[in-house]
């Protein structure tokens, strides 16, 4: 009888264990299969869907939007590349409405004020050339008529067709060389220059004061002062600065505003420039967090986070997009 009960141990064993395999694989084919499982495990995956919106939505209200902050004429005239046009103050508004009555319109993008062109043209280059070729296209006098008068009026009468013509031409050139139509290329190379020059601290050093000093060190041998190494002076700038913090900082907020501008009109399905806009947006908070600690909330971290309108949630905690 032992034998008998030794030997049925292994084909005992291997039947138990086959049947609680055919059991769990039974179990979840009916779990897959179950209209009740199927209609709970879709309850909980809403559920925290509708959680995850409730905790963006609450995240936007405290900490404000991580990818467009909030719009500011700076940041609006990048969708032109046009200059803002500067803010009116409380005197000329009142002056206006009493004249004619309308509100001046909210400050945006100004035409009138463009200092970069399309092609990479600079105003003066254009306007140079366009003398010049009102120089080269002005009519000969002509003298083969023999009365003097129809010699005056046919001259006047060509005067007119060539300034006429010449007027056309400059209004043509203006509208091909204006950033209102050119290409996003065009128009982040021109908004990359007005990030220079407005974040640049070959500019901003003239009007924003210094960070403070940095205070000397006592060593204990010597009880004169030593300065640390990042008090001694600085280097005098070779060209235009486009590489400190907050130059890199509104470039990157010219990039993700367009890339952002595309995803929620044409590219809801594009998924690799979702992705490079979330490369984008923490790549801009790395920075921000940077700017923050080695400027200690000073002038220069103001300046930057007033003109791009950046808020909390561009740098603080977990940005998920």
């Amino acid at each position: 009888m032992l034998e008998s009960s030794e030997c049925s141990c292994p084909t005992l064993k291997s039947t138990v264990t086959a049947s609680s395999r055919n059991a769990s694989t039974v179990a979840q084919r009916r779990k897959h299969r179950d209209p009740y499982a199927t209609a709970q495990a879709k309850a909980r995956k809403a559920a925290n869907l509708s959680r995850q919106e409730v905790l963006k939505k609450e995240r936007a209200a405290a900490l404000g939007n991580p990818v467009r902050g909030i719009t500011t004429p700076f940041v609006q005239s990048f969708d032109t590349g046009l200059p803002p046009s500067p803010e009116p103050t409380g005197e000329a508004i009142s002056k206006e409405t009493e004249s004619d009555g309308r509100s001046r319109p909210p400050p945006g993008p100004d035409a009138q004020q463009e200092n970069h062109l399309n092609y990479s043209l600079a105003p003066q280059e254009l306007h140079n050339s366009l003398a010049h070729s009102e120089t080269l296209s002005a009519p000969i006098p002509y003298v083969g008529l023999p009365d003097w008068r129809h010699e005056e009026i046919e001259k006047e009468k060509t005067m007119k067709e060539h300034a006429a013509k010449h007027a056309n031409a400059v209004e043509a050139l203006s509208r091909i060389t204006s950033l209102t139509n050119a290409s996003s290329k065009d128009r982040l190379r021109a908004n990359v220059a007005r990030c220079v020059s407005t974040f640049g601290r070959h500019e901003t050093d003239k009007f924003l004061p210094p960070r403070n000093p940095a205070q000397p060190i006592a060593a204990a041998d010597n009880p004169s002062p030593q300065f640390s190494p990042g008090m001694l002076p600085d280097t005098p700038r070779a060209g235009p600065d486009t590489g400190s913090s907050e130059v890199q900082i509104g470039i990157l907020t010219a990039k993700i505003r367009t890339l952002a501008n595309f995803l929620e009109t044409r590219g809801k399905t594009d998924k690799m420039n979702k992705r490079n806009l979330r490369l984008l947006v923490h790549r801009r908070q790395k920075l921000l967090a940077y700017l923050r600690r080695k400027e200690r909330g000073g002038p220069r971290w103001q300046h930057c986070i007033e003109t791009l309108g950046l808020t909390e949630g561009t740098w603080k905690g977990e940005i998920s997009l």
